[in-house]
């Protein structure tokens, strides 16, 4: 891989820069160069206070990064020094953390930087200072432009899910959830796992509703009126699609041999499952944008941030799929 990732900082309190000092730290365990826009100074004082032995090097572009990430953190300057000490977010910080965004997605989308992946954000803290989006995913998907569909789906080693609706209340999900988004989240499935993932001939899942997938309309018939109309859609557009299935069957060990991913209706339909078999590992992949990104599955941690016991795994394991979805792309080219 040519390009650099680039790495945004997320939120200055949280865990994000012990993760990504930790991850250059194990760059010898096939972690793909990537260089962190953040301020130089917090990430030498982290790294001090914490007693890692990890130089910072600012670098002026992204251009910079493979060759120095051999020997020192590359970082791309925010502009700013951030207010919040650890564990403390400050609505202040709210501008670095949206212009580390910006800066990555201008860099992927100009072919500066191979792929997108972010450190996770403090919504809380950047709706006080007017972010008016849901999450990362829907401000990308407002970056990436008209005609983008964003799609969330958890991606590790044994199990890939994607919720249809995401960041709802479960009653505002289900008064939500339609035939169409059901649709429209398939096909960008459909399209994401033979694109980026390599899978010929995907095999989709579609979990129902209700209890049973609705035990015939006895438990609720959102199965039958909503679920089972779009999987008829999808097959009709030639894409393997099976369901409703009963959603507390579906994710056992063999279950899970059946297909390459879950469509889930609402956010811990698809997180519950993905979270216990791979809490460390699990990758949050936003599909439907024409760049790619990836992101840790968990938050900011804010517990445990500036005690370097965070654990590294996942925002590694997002670095790793990232390189090679960025690799598939370019062989498909």
């Amino acid at each position: 891989m040519a390009l650099p990732l680039a790495l945004t900082m997320g939120e200055p309190a949280g865990i994000g820069g012990e993760i990504a000092l930790k991850a250059w730290m194990r760059r010898g365990e096939g972690v793909p160069a990537f260089y962190l826009i953040d301020d130089p100074g917090r990430l030498t004082a982290l790294a001090a206070r914490l007693g890692w032995k990890v130089p910072v090097q600012a670098i002026d572009s992204a251009a910079g990064a493979p060759q120095v990430f051999r020997d020192a953190l590359p970082v791309l300057p925010v502009g700013g020094k951030p207010a919040a000490e650890l564990g403390r977010p400050e609505t202040a910080d709210a501008a670095l953390v949206i212009g580390a965004i910006d800066r990555a997605v201008a860099d992927v989308r100009e072919g500066r930087a191979a792929a997108l992946v972010t450190n996770p954000i403090n919504k809380e803290a950047l709706y006080r200072a007017g972010f008016r989006h849901p999450g990362h995913t829907e401000y990308l998907a407002e970056l990436a432009g008209p005609g983008a569909t964003a799609v969330m789906m958890l991606a590790c080693p044994e199990l890939r899910v994607v919720p249809v609706t995401i960041h709802l209340a479960l009653r505002q999900a289900i008064e939500a959830l339609s035939s169409a988004m059901i649709v429209a989240a398939g096909r960008v499935t459909h399209a994401a796992l033979m694109r980026d993932f390599g899978v010929a001939a995907p095999v989709i899942a579609v979990a129902g509703l209700n209890p049973h997938a609705g035990e015939g309309g006895s438990l609720g018939r959102e199965d039958l009126d909503i679920v089972m109309p779009a999987v008829g859609e999808l097959r009709a557009l030639g894409i393997d699609a099976r369901g409703p299935l009963a959603a507390d069957t579906m994710f056992h060990a063999a279950a899970r041999r059946g297909y390459d991913a879950a469509l889930c209706m609402y956010h811990d339909q698809a997180l519950i499952p993905i979270k216990t078999i791979d809490f460390d590992g699990g990758v949050n992949v936003t599909l439907g944008l024409p760049f790619i990104r990836t992101s840790p599955d968990h938050g900011t941690a804010f517990d445990i941030a500036g005690q370097g016991i965070a654990r590294p795994d996942s925002l590694i394991a997002a670095l790793k799929l990232a390189a090679e979805m960025a690799a598939r792309r370019q062989t498909s080219h």
